[in-house]
């Protein structure tokens, strides 16, 4: 997580697995949404066995962690965040379903003193089923965890570079930022943002073992957060 002062203003960081078709039109969105700042685009293969690595068009502003293997959504978000440069991190899904052109609304509201902005799809273009799913899930984290966040499902997040210590390391650990990030004593806020059918490809997990992970690691996460220290320096020598 080093910065220096030729660091970039934002790192955007997008994790994929399988998103060859994707790749063109995704770069072609991110670049006309971030068009006039100053920016880089972290791109992690999370062990994809297609040609999405080599559809990455090489930019000085573009780069690029290839996994070995798949290691899953959590450590792709995480190995992107820590190789951030930005003072600001924007996090957002390669499969085009989050819109590149939600970022600058973001970026807008931490400017305005939000340390994290969390999006929340309010057109969910998803099956009945997965939605109603999404929605029973939402609901009983959030009352668990008192993140307060409706959509922690929505990958489309923006962050103050600080926000980045208090994440912590383990698989799921992308479904529980907010829950962690406040938690640590940061201003989190929400903000509507679009939310596209899915163009190529196929989701790459399946709700009986998402549902099943998400519960686990909502208690652990419950539990993590009790343990936390909580102290205040009174004075430093």
């Amino acid at each position: 997580m080093t910065q220096t002062k030729n660091s970039p203003a934002v790192s955007v960081v997008v994790p994929l697995f399988n998103e060859e078709e994707n790749m063109p039109i995704l770069q072609t969105e991110m670049h006309a949404a971030l068009r006039g700042l100053d920016y880089e685009i972290i791109f992690v293969d999370d062990g994809s066995v297609d040609r999405t690595a080599e559809r990455i068009k090489p930019a000085p502003n573009v780069r690029t962690i290839r996994f070995e293997k798949n290691a899953g959504q959590s450590a792709a978000i995480y190995a992107g965040l820590m190789a951030a440069r930005g003072a600001t991190a924007v996090v957002i899904d390669g499969d085009l379903q989050n819109d590149p052109a939600d970022i600058p609304r973001l970026l807008a509201e931490v400017a305005r003193g939000a340390d994290l902005v969390c999006g929340y799809r309010v057109k969910r273009q998803d099956t009945l089923v997965k939605r109603l799913t999404s929605r029973i899930a939402n609901t009983v984290r959030s009352r668990y965890t008192k993140d307060g966040v409706r959509d922690t499902g929505c990958t489309l997040k923006a962050m103050r570079r600080e926000c980045l210590s208090a994440l912590v390391p383990f698989k799921g650990m992308h479904r529980f930022i907010p829950a962690l990030v406040k938690a640590a004593g940061y201003r989190l806020v929400e903000i509507p943002v679009n939310h596209r059918p899915r163009r190529f490809g196929q989701s790459k997990y399946s709700l009986g073992n998402r549902a099943l992970r998400a519960t686990v690691d909502m208690f652990g996460v419950r539990w993590l957060l009790s343990r936390r220290l909580n102290y205040t320096i009174r004075e430093k020598m």
